[in-house]
């Protein structure tokens, strides 16, 4: 037969649980802000290296536009 739990140790697992729950989003949240931060940070490097390019080659802006947006 089933054992019937009283509502204190149900009332303590919910709490135990919200508490994990809170670390948990915790957690989650300072991992995709430092996601964010790197994903900025490479967007950053890209366009520095798009813009050393740029001013590499002999190509005009114009140009450069109409060979990306044919």
């Amino acid at each position: 037969m089933a054992r019937i739990r009283s509502i204190a140790s149900i009332e303590a697992e919910i709490a135990k649980t919200t508490a994990e729950l809170a670390k948990l989003k915790a957690k989650y949240d300072k991992a995709a802000a430092k996601l964010e931060k790197l994903q900025a940070q490479k967007r950053e490097h890209q366009v520095h290296q798009l813009m050393e390019a740029l001013d590499k080659s002999n190509k005009s802006f114009d140009e450069i536009m109409t060979f990306l947006n044919p």
